[in-house]
């Protein structure tokens, strides 16, 4: 979008406005790859009907169906992978040639323009791209490319960039951030790029996803829990706890080695949230391997906590595994685990209650305009639960209200399974975006 914008393209949300319909898709699991095909064939439809001219597909699909989606879907007028980004211009204005069949070696950089598509008080910023582990069922180097960082100096002067901009909390994401400058050569890469991020006045939460279990050194705890700015927040995708059924995921490790990870995080960064996922089903995975993921998961506590039933992709290397486990068994595992996870989730935030916390500001809630939306730190945008404001302290008209990205203080009156409610007792900081011009502004802003 950025590429497009900065050519002087303007950029639209309304399928029947567009030109050009450029479709971006996920081809990692089977429900991504539907999903992704049947938004293909919906913008097809426009080209018949509406006033679009082109229609484009782009992203993990075309790495793995790239002459599929063109010999099957005729309406297509041209493919891009995850390597080749920067042709889209070219592909909305002209024809893009055929590719060589390489890996993808894209990675952007702090020039390359960017268009906000989240609010604008907060922001993801990808470090790095691609994988190197071998995990059985996961094909992301196949879509993605080997693992590749971009430059320290790249990523701080980004963040500083959208700081400037009015954004207030950013999301560093990777396929394993904690990976991250070892191909570069920095040793402790996460570690040192958090202490710089840490630094960004204008910047008051800096978070970053997907660790890797085994990366989580104690100079990241330790970093981690030395900066205010740096939320007290990990996401470790596990996977599953029993240890056949990792040796056979290729990740290695067991229950027990993990609950001393997470107790070394707990008594390093006190308070800290934990968010984690599984997968159940993976070839092999007997009732007494689910048992043991079951039982770690209640001592475990996780904050949060995700389960995904095993996707058979054929190129995979778990695809010629053995001991395929049905359906049915995969969703009842999945709905077991999640039921447990609630009652975990409940106490936790029933044990909030009564207590003061800081908190971000997002604005009028999307389930009802009677109430505005806020999370705590240790709520990650999107995939996490949200507390819910009912009173905003010295406010009482709307056009009063503070703009997204405010932090405040936040007394906790309620918890629901996932979710809180509160007052917000204390304005701690604005959010540098006007309310009335945030809710003026175009679905897309563009930062230079």
């Amino acid at each position: 979008m950025g590429i497009l914008a900065r050519s002087g393209h303007e950029i639209t949300p309304h399928a029947d406005d567009a030109d050009v319909l450029v479709v971006n898709t996920c081809s990692f699991i089977e429900p991504a790859r539907k999903e992704s095909v049947d938004s293909i064939l919906e913008m097809a439809e426009y080209k018949k009907s509406g006033r679009a001219q082109k229609l484009i597909v782009a992203g993990c699909l075309v790495e793995r169906y790239r002459n599929e989606i063109r010999q099957q879907i005729p309406e297509v007028d041209a493919v891009i992978g995850t390597g080749e980004v920067e042709t889209i211009l070219q592909a909305c204005e002209g024809e893009i040639g055929p590719k060589d069949g390489s890996l993808p070696e894209f990675l952007y950089h702090d020039l390359t323009p960017r268009v906000l598509s989240t609010p604008r008080h907060t922001a993801y910023v990808k470090i790095n791209e691609g994988c190197d582990h071998p995990c059985a069922f996961c094909i992301i180097p196949q879509l993605r490319g080997r693992f590749r960082s971009r430059r320290f100096e790249s990523v701080i002067r980004e963040a500083r960039n959208l700081a400037a901009s009015g954004v207030r909390e950013i999301n560093l994401i990777g396929q394993d951030t904690t990976f991250y400058g070892e191909d570069l050569g920095i040793r402790d890469g996460l570690s040192l790029l958090l202490e710089e991020l840490a630094k960004i006045d204008d910047l008051p939460w800096v978070r970053f996803l997907y660790c890797y279990p085994n990366r989580i050194t104690q100079k990241l705890l330790d970093t981690i829990a030395r900066h205010d700015r740096l939320v007290k927040y990990l996401d470790i995708p596990l996977q599953h706890a029993s240890r056949s059924v990792l040796a056979r995921m290729k990740r290695g490790s067991h229950a027990d080695a993990f609950l001393k990870m997470l107790e070394r995080i707990r008594k390093t960064i006190p308070g800290a949230s934990l968010r984690t996922s599984f997968i159940v089903g993976f070839p092999g995975e007997t009732e007494e391997d689910f048992r043991v993921l079951c039982d770690f998961v209640r001592e475990a506590k996780f904050d949060w906590m995700g389960v995904f039933p095993y996707s058979d992709e054929e190129t995979a290397k778990s695809f010629a595994c053995s001991g395929k486990v049905d359906a049915d068994t995969m969703s009842r595992r999945r709905d077991e685990m999640m039921a447990i996870q609630r009652k975990i989730s409940r106490q936790k935030l029933r044990a909030k209650i009564g207590n003061t916390f800081t908190a971000m500001l997002e604005g009028p809630s999307a389930d009802t305009e009677l109430v505005w939306q806020a999370r705590l730190e240790g709520m990650a945008p999107e995939i996490d639960g949200k507390v819910y404001v009912t009173e905003i302290c010295g406010v009482n008209e709307a056009s009063h209200l503070p703009p997204p990205g405010t932090t405040a203080r936040i007394e906790i009156t309620e918890a629901h399974d996932y979710d809180l409610i509160g007052r917000a007792t204390e304005i701690i900081s604005e959010g540098a975006v006007n309310a009335r011009a945030a809710a003026l502004a175009q679905p897309f802003p563009i930062l230079a």
